[in-house]
């Protein structure tokens, strides 16, 4: 599978480390508009192939299986359309796009076109939600009446917040949902199905940022549960590295509750009785949990064998309708119905 990538940011180490694990899979070409000097330099760590600055030259000339997109959110709606022109499947980071009606075009390309654009949402990856899931859907809680999501990373405080690492944190006019909650929003929805109501309160707390960084969003599900994601990236929570799960989540229902630590730890409690530690297996490598590669590993595996896939662009844009309501709840000062869309194909 010949893999090309645009991109050469903080990030996307994650990106080319997990696709040189993957058995059969060869970088042709790095694409970068600005930093050439960096592009070349991920390029000879990872077999020495060919950097672009012009993107469409790269697809031209390479001809790729694949591309992944790992650049910022406002150059990904050009980078899918050539892409979908030439009928290549993509991966794009998130935010997917500055805005939904991006987001619709790029998904509406990629199926005119007749090819996969997968939305780069790595967090229900992560081991520990894939694990909670699992215990979710096999009835370990019971009936699902709650959950909670308590995001504390803790790197937002000062004027510096962001800067060593992703600076165009500090100019995003939204970002604790837009950028960071989002996740959360599409963990939610991998849990415990669509949601179908939002409430929000949002503030920014650091003045050296444009947007919100500390919010209090309430969900409802279409199934009858509710959720509270309670964001703030100032604060933090216990734990070795505050950025391994970004903060703590308990799940409750009818049968007991399940509860994730800032350890990657999994605690069960069934009803009436105490709190137990939950085994289960996890790499402590790459990003959160090699979660960058699983995520890349279950794009590869669809393209390969026809494997169900999840997070399609068009599936993707549940999550973004949630966001908007979000922003919408906070501006009106009031609950917000998500609307429903059809089916993603």
């Amino acid at each position: 599978m010949r893999l090309a990538a645009f991109g050469a940011g903080f990030f996307s180490g994650y990106h080319y480390e997990s696709w040189a694990r993957i058995p059969g899979v060869s970088l042709v070409g790095i694409c970068v508009a600005g930093n050439r000097a960096r592009a070349e330099e991920v390029a000879a760590r990872y077999g020495g192939c060919p950097v672009f600055t012009d993107p469409a030259t790269m697809l031209d000339a390479v001809r790729p299986d694949l591309v992944d997109i790992i650049t910022t959110p406002e150059s990904h709606l050009e980078l899918v359309r050539l892409a979908a022109a030439r009928g290549i499947p993509a991966i794009c980071q998130k935010p997917l796009a500055p805005s939904l009606v991006d987001a619709e075009e790029m998904a509406a390309r990629a199926e005119r076109a007749g090819t996969l654009l997968v939305a780069h949402e790595n967090w229900r990856f992560r081991p520990w939600f894939r694990e909670i899931g699992r215990l979710v859907r096999d009835g370990a809680i019971g009936e699902p009446y709650n959950v909670t999501f308590r995001m504390r990373p803790g790197d937002g405080q000062g004027p510096r917040a962001y800067l060593d690492r992703q600076p165009y944190f500090q100019k995003m006019p939204r970002f604790l949902i837009h950028e960071t909650g989002i996740h959360m929003i599409d963990v939610f929805r991998f849990l415990l199905g669509d949601i179908a109501g939002v409430g929000a309160h949002l503030r920014r707390l650091n003045p050296v940022i444009a947007g919100e960084d500390a919010g209090l969003v309430t969900f409802s599900f279409a199934s009858g549960a509710a959720g509270i994601l309670d964001g703030n990236r100032l604060a933090d929570h216990e734990a070795e590295n505050t950025r391994l799960t970004m903060g703590e989540l308990l799940i409750e229902g009818s049968e007991g509750a399940v509860r994730l630590d800032g350890f990657a730890r999994i605690f069960r409690r069934r009803r009436g009785g105490r709190e137990q530690e939950h085994a289960y297996a996890w790499e402590h490598r790459g990003y959160a949990g090699d979660s960058v590669h699983a995520l890349q590993s279950h794009v590869v595996a669809h393209l390969r064998d026809g494997s169900p896939v999840e997070n399609t662009a068009s599936e993707y844009l549940r999550a973004m309708d949630v966001e908007a309501a979000a922003y919408r709840a906070h501006e009106e000062r009031r609950w917000v119905e998500v609307p429903v869309r059809p089916a993603a194909r």
